[in-house]
């Protein structure tokens, strides 16, 4: 009887130490069936040239402007021009009649005196009438100012610099304009005003344009200075790059192999809306480089490739 229950006791031993060994070996199958694999792309490092530019707000103005004033007390007989218009140099502008002649009315004056009563006065320089203060009909005095004509020609980009920046804006250089519109257009650094702004300590350069684009006064656009060029840079895509919260630390994930990537350190150098320089390490052409799927990673995972 003893020996009988001894059996079926060593029976139920190991049959229990068979179960526990199956569920072992079932969970270590669990387990590396439960690694996770991320899908990612990749790209190669490329050399191109990058530029770090300077970009600076600059406003549009005419230099020269003639004031057209007049030179008698009377009326505005005739007024012949509109704000906007084009005007050439001797062009009529306005007819005016003196108060005395006014006070005449149609009586007739003395014509041995060789005056009508009537003075014309004409445009002093090729522009355009940007501000017009009387009308006809109106009485000025003498010396009153009539309208001002803005000289097309003198039409340029006044730029304030900061004088730490002045080295890198040279005189007689080209620099490109970028209107609010998105249009870009080439301006040259023409000149600079030889003082600074006291309360600013900005300095004053001119910046012209094609004299065959016209546009408007007090204009607001961007300009932008080129400050260093690398020929050859390292370059990647910024979907590329990864950083921590602070932005203090940069990382990316390269390929090690087939089916794992690795974060390697980098430091980083000049940006532009799409690309980012890396200055180091150093990369291969070859080197497979995460651009999708590398965010959150560990410092060494396991990924697909998709092509």
């Amino acid at each position: 009887m003893i020996k009988k229950i001894y059996i079926i006791f060593c029976i139920m031993l190991t049959c229990g130490l068979f179960s526990c060994k199956n569920q072992s070996s079932s969970d270590e199958g669990g387990d590396q069936g439960g690694e996770v694999i991320t899908p990612v792309t990749v790209t190669h490092i490329i050399k191109e040239p990058m530029s770090d530019n300077i970009l600076l707000n600059a406003v549009s103005v005419f230099q020269k402007k003639s004031v057209i004033k007049s030179n008698v007390n009377g009326y505005v007989e005739k007024e012949m021009i509109n704000p906007g218009q084009a005007v050439n140099n001797g062009q009529m502008l306005f007819v005016m009649k003196t108060k005395e002649a006014r006070a005449l009315g149609n009586q007739t004056i003395d014509s041995t005196l060789q005056f009508t009563g009537t003075i014309g006065i004409k445009a002093s320089q090729n522009g355009f009438i940007t501000q017009l203060d009387h009308q006809q009909g109106d009485y000025v005095m003498d010396g009153e100012q009539l309208c001002i004509i803005a000289d097309r020609s003198s039409f340029v980009f006044q730029l304030e610099v900061p004088f730490e920046l002045t080295p890198y804006v040279k005189v007689g250089h080209h620099c490109d304009i970028i209107l609010s519109d998105g249009q870009h257009i080439t301006g040259r650094i023409a000149s600079k005003v030889p003082m600074v702004n006291p309360v600013t300590q900005t300095q004053l350069y001119i910046i012209k344009i094609n004299p065959a684009i016209h546009l408007p006064e007090n204009l607001i656009a961007k300009i932008s200075i080129l400050k260093s060029v690398i020929p050859n840079a390292n370059v990647l895509p910024k979907s590329a790059l990864l950083t921590n919260v602070n932005q203090t630390q940069w990382w990316i994930m390269k390929m090690n192999n087939d089916s794992t990537a690795v974060k390697i350190p980098v430091e980083k150098g000049l940006e532009s809306d799409s690309t980012v320089q890396i200055i180091t390490p150093q990369f291969s052409p070859t080197d497979r480089i995460l651009t999708s799927g590398n965010y959150g990673l560990p410092d060494t995972a396991l990924v697909s490739v998709q092509h």
